[in-house]
């Protein structure tokens, strides 16, 4: 008879890949935490029925996975970023608008992952990836990611989802020409080196504490995007992106220390402003994406959440 412990011991290893499975499926690292909850749950209450020889436990596992995560989707199919929802906005200097009723994506800190994951698939972890795929239907999401993310054969997929591989085929095939027609120029290039983009960030790092806005200027490509959910304005160009770090700067002050972390296996920083008494307060957290040897999109997260999974001091000592 299985016991806890032979079960925990079996299962134990996927569970960080589980994670990172179901966060691709939902945008979200806490309820992708409760779907492999849910997952062990199912898995332990059915293990008596698992037949090795039909399928390896890695792949009975996923199918729990991903069924859990499409039941839990039937509630919540989305977690979008702002550019997912409206236009780019034209003037930088309007007031900004609050979203705080939509469920936004989150980031995954780089710590909840394995290492050896991260370099593995930093570019299907990313986050324009994660949004552009919260744009499709459910199951294309579960399709795209089982057959193009994790290399599962169509016929696999096809069993774990209870549908024909001919289906499968198909919703392939739409998720690839929705996910070209919406995910960002950086998520068709090379992967870059990780050393090169914190390089490139420590520029802007530099740039920033600076109140340096036009070498900070320099440091973006022509198309940069800025985006700060839960605030629905975003931003595209370099010029507008400069323009609403100007408003920052004049609003917040130029004192600020950017501490660096790691967020979707890309670099981010935590962003700390100075206060009228002297101290340091948690502002935002933001996401970086590199193209070359500039930056091509940043993410600001002002959410209070988002700061607790990353373990960020609220203010500087």
């Amino acid at each position: 008879m299985m016991t806890s412990e032979d079960f925990s011991r079996r299962t134990d290893p996927f569970r960080r890949e589980l994670l990172v499975h179901c966060y691709r499926m939902l945008g979200s690292v806490h309820d992708a935490e409760d779907l492999v909850q849910e997952t062990m749950l199912r898995a332990w209450r059915a293990f008596d029925q698992y037949d090795e020889s039909r399928a390896s436990l890695r792949t009975w596992l996923y199918r729990i996975a991903t069924n859990a995560c499409l039941t839990a989707l039937k509630k919540d199919s989305r977690r979008p970023l702002p550019s997912g929802m409206v236009a780019p906005g034209e003037d930088p200097t309007l007031p900004l608008k609050p979203g705080h009723e939509v469920s936004w994506l989150q980031p995954i800190p780089d710590a909840m992952l394995d290492p050896a994951a991260v370099l593995a698939s930093r570019g299907s972890l990313r986050l324009a990836l994660i949004a552009a795929m919260q744009l499709l239907p459910a199951r294309q999401r579960a399709i795209l990611i089982l057959r193009e993310v994790l290399g599962l054969p169509a016929a696999e997929v096809a069993e774990m989802l209870e549908t024909s591989t001919a289906a499968v085929n198909s919703g392939l095939q739409r998720a690839r020409a929705r996910l070209g027609n919406v995910t960002p120029s950086e998520d068709s290039l090379g992967e870059p080196s990780s050393a090169h983009d914190r390089e490139v960030l420590d520029r802007y790092v530099a740039a920033f504490e600076s109140a340096d806005l036009e070498s900070l200027k320099r440091l973006l490509t022509d198309e940069a995007i800025l985006e700060m959910p839960p605030f629905l304005n975003w931003f595209i160009g370099a010029d507008a992106y400069t323009r609403f770090i100007a408003r920052v700067y004049e609003m917040r002050g130029t004192d600020w220390k950017l501490l660096p972390v790691a967020a979707n296996g890309q670099p981010a920083v935590a962003a700390y402003a100075r206060a009228d008494d002297g101290v340091y307060r948690l502002h935002t957290l933001q996401v970086f994406a590199v193209e070359g040897s500039r930056i091509s999109r940043n993410v600001v997260f002002m959410d209070d959440e988002v700061f607790s999974l990353f373990g960020l001091a609220p203010r500087l000592s």
